[in-house]
């Protein structure tokens, strides 16, 4: 049984790691800052979720479980709430339609 808890945890913790990855292909991929709300936050809250539930199951027994937990219980409470920070000052700032102020040049366009 511990085995197959261990091979549940590091499947977790793996594809966490992944749909993290994929939350920040989609930060430098989409071109404005409403765009980049939505992979900044909620692909990247479900992957750490996974990591550590992966890292709960691995570490079962051990006193750091409620860390673990506190993080976790953390990032689902703040994350929404930057991400509605991050695109009222966008939209405040009235940034164009590629997310960027006048005169930034970075990222390149992509035509």
């Amino acid at each position: 049984m511990s085995t197959i808890l261990d091979v549940f945890g590091h499947l977790l913790i793996l594809c966490g790691a992944l749909i993290s990855l994929t939350a920040a292909v989609g930060v430098v991929r989409f071109r404005d800052t409403l765009s980049r709300m939505h992979p900044a936050t909620k692909p990247q809250v479900i992957g750490l979720l996974f990591v550590l539930g992966g890292a709960m199951l691995s570490l079962r027994g051990s006193v750091d479980l409620w860390m673990l937990a506190l993080a976790g219980m953390f990032m689902v409470l703040t994350a929404p709430v930057i991400a509605h920070r991050v695109g009222r000052v966008a939209y405040r700032e009235q940034l164009g339609r590629d997310g960027l102020l006048e005169g930034d040049d970075f990222p390149p366009d992509r035509a």
